[in-house]
């Protein structure tokens, strides 16, 4: 991982239910991200979660579904 990239972890399925009934969003409406990205962790497969921590003055928070 590159020093500039931002932080990719994959998500619980527990987690995962929790996030989608908080934010009202079905998994579909989630912005996607490729299975080959090379930020991705190596465990991840189509479907999953990804959750994206940027490390900038107001730590933002993104998440993704894998394609």
């Amino acid at each position: 991982m590159h020093a500039l990239q931002p932080k990719h972890s994959k998500i619980s399925k527990k987690d995962e239910e929790s996030l989608l009934k908080g934010l009202n969003v079905s998994k579909t409406q989630l912005p996607k991200i490729r299975k080959e990205d090379a930020a991705l962790p190596e465990n991840c497969e189509t479907g999953d979660i990804i959750k994206i921590e940027r490390k900038e003055e107001d730590s933002f928070i993104y998440y993704r579904v894998v394609i």
